[in-house]
């Protein structure tokens, strides 16, 4: 039944697949927490460019920002990202907008941690002299990450999903390897029956382990 799989790289593919969603989810983490620390902190211009980028990205479909990091970044202004091959280039380039695209929805999600955090005890550490990026590490993001585990999950779940759309640019994944699978092969529904069951063992396991994760160290208040 399922002769059609001989001659493809299928795991190769779902391993692209981890590979975007690691470094884009590692990316994303980094830069929505920066933004989100902008969209909280006391300058009115850093909290004006945090809320505009989260308005503008999650307002722009992803596959218009993936499609530009190719035709406008690599193709337009030559920014290769140190890489010389072009299946690296176009990896990499996948990473960076899946990164600034998904980034807008992690500032969100943990923007609503940090407002869990209770106003008392950000008083009580300006007062014994914190300043506001010490007050952030030591006493704000500790508690806002335990409490958006849970929605943060459902970014990474989407995420994950979301790396399909580098097949636009070439990037060999799972959609893109579907796609040429389909054309070739009389098999449609078995090899969309095939990508969705890898899509699936991806994401319920993470959803799963997550899921307890977020009860076992949320915040009890």
């Amino acid at each position: 039944m399922f002769d059609f799989l001989e001659g493809y790289d299928l795991l190769g593919a779902f391993w692209v697949t981890v590979q975007l969603t690691f470094w884009s989810a590692l990316g994303s983490l980094v830069w929505g927490t920066l933004l989100a620390a902008m969209r909280v902190g006391p300058v009115p211009l850093m909290r004006a460019f945090g809320t505009a980028y989260v308005t503008i990205v999650r307002n722009i479909p992803l596959t218009v920002i993936i499609v530009f990091t190719s035709l406008g970044l690599f193709q337009t202004l030559g920014i290769s990202l140190g890489a010389d091959r072009f299946t690296t280039i176009n990896f990499r380039l996948a990473v960076l907008g899946l990164t600034a695209y998904t980034s807008a929805f992690v500032c969100e999600a943990l923007r609503s941690g940090i407002n869990t955090v209770p106003l008392g005890q950000v008083e009580a550490a300006r007062a014994i002299g914190l300043s506001f990026p010490q007050i952030l590490r030591i006493v704000v993001l500790p508690q806002a990450f335990r409490s958006v585990v849970g929605p943060l999950t459902n970014v990474l779940i989407a995420l994950t999903k979301n790396t399909t759309v580098a097949a636009a640019i070439g990037v060999a994944e799972a959609a893109l390897l579907m796609r040429e699978m389909i054309e070739n092969e009389a098999q449609l529904i078995l090899v969309s029956a095939v990508f969705a069951f890898g899509f699936i063992c991806l994401t319920l396991p993470t959803g799963l382990l997550l899921g307890r994760l977020a009860k076992k160290v949320a915040v009890k208040r």
